[in-house]
């Protein structure tokens, strides 16, 4: 049966695959339009299964919100290249991806795999493999999220951080509350906090922390409050374990800020040797103690949404939780930050590295 180049166009214009590709599956197919698109579809599979060992690290995260249902979906699809991450297709695919997730609502990536696409009558792993011919590289649903109620998104960087963060309020309606979610879900993005707010922390995570801000704060004796780091100074030197030179440096430049300067790597290590060792007595040293829990509420301000510095200090000058409080009192409303989540594009994947050097040499061998 005999083809046209009408005939390949709208094949093309069906699937989406190259002109050069059409006219072969119509070749192939005698002309027969549907054996063909069945042979497209076939390829699609092969494409898929010959790219799969390829690694797609990079791509896009898309966010997709159902009003009605009050259902909000971060979704991570990778692929070979960046730019394939804001190809028109790859979004198009992206997004109905996560319109049936908010439809659907599957436990795992696996279970979305054999759901029927919305707006489609195949699988969602067949429309993928369908979409992987027509590309040409691989690609790879990841992950996703599912949150429900009040929720607002933010999409950084063309799809490099994706942003949800839930609220509860009975202002969802209105444009200030979306605006201020945007700027709560922009925090996230850029200050990346781990937790909601202190009382997100475990008992058991506050106690690591706290360990690991002591063990820290011993093995930099330059940190040390001025009485413990005096009385190890004097305990090195009684007991000789700096050289002379270090012993001389110290009694010349022990009222310098700039003391440790003038020591050698050697006293600095014997310092923090001597910090260690006495740990039992210096946590429960007053000066010490309040030094480390200093320490660790600074880095509760740095790992907390709510207690981080908002950073539109334009808007509000303060913490985010702060921020939250102004806007609900200026709306006469209530506004609460209940949970958020934040992907990042590839995030512990391994990175193709290109060789463009050793891709020449291959293209002119």
């Amino acid at each position: 049966m005999a083809f046209t180049a009408l005939d390949v166009k709208n094949l093309r214009e069906k699937t989406g695959v190259g002109m050069m590709e059409c006219k072969k599956a119509l070749t192939e197919a005698d002309g027969d339009m549907d054996r063909a698109f069945e042979i497209l579809r076939e390829r699609g599979l092969a494409a898929s299964e010959k790219k799969a060992s390829r690694i797609a690290a990079e791509g896009a995260i898309i966010a997709y919100t159902d009003d009605a249902a009050k259902v909000t979906v971060l979704l991570e699809i990778n692929s070979e290249t960046d730019f394939v991450g804001k190809n028109e297709k790859f979004q198009e695919f992206g997004l109905n991806v996560a319109k049936t997730i908010a439809a659907n609502k599957p436990e795992s990536v696996e279970a979305l795999a054999a759901l029927t696409l919305i707006d489609s009558d195949r699988t969602v792993t067949e429309n993928l493999n369908d979409l992987i011919l027509v590309i040409g590289e691989n690609l790879k649903i990841r992950r996703f999220e599912i949150i429900e109620g009040d929720v607002v998104t933010y999409i950084h960087g063309g799809g490099a951080v994706g942003v949800a963060v839930k609220f509860e309020t009975n202002l969802a309606d209105k444009a200030e509350f979306t605006a201020m979610g945007k700027n709560i879900a922009m925090q996230v993005a850029a200050m990346s906090p781990e937790y909601l707010s202190k009382d997100s922390i475990s008992a058991d995570e506050l106690a690591k922390m706290r360990s690991i801000t002591i063990d820290s704060s011993l093995n930099k004796p330059e940190s040390l409050p001025k009485p413990i780091l005096t009385a190890i100074f004097e305990k090195a030197c009684a007991e000789k374990l700096f050289s002379d030179e270090d012993v001389a440096a110290y009694e010349e430049n022990k009222k310098s800020p700039y003391l440790f300067n003038f020591l050698s790597k050697e006293a600095v290590a014997t310092l923090a040797s001597l910090a260690v060792a006495g740990k039992d007595e210096y946590i429960n040293n007053k000066i010490f103690a309040g030094a480390v829990e200093g320490r660790i509420k600074k880095q509760i301000k740095e790992i907390c949404l709510l207690e981080q510095t908002f950073v539109r200090s334009d808007l509000f000058d303060g913490t985010v939780a702060g921020y939250v409080a102004q806007v609900a009192k200026a709306n006469g409303a209530d506004i609460k930050v209940t949970d958020f989540v934040r992907l990042v594009k590839g995030e512990g994947l391994e990175k193709r590295e290109d060789n463009f050097a050793d891709e020449v040499a291959s293209m002119i061998k």
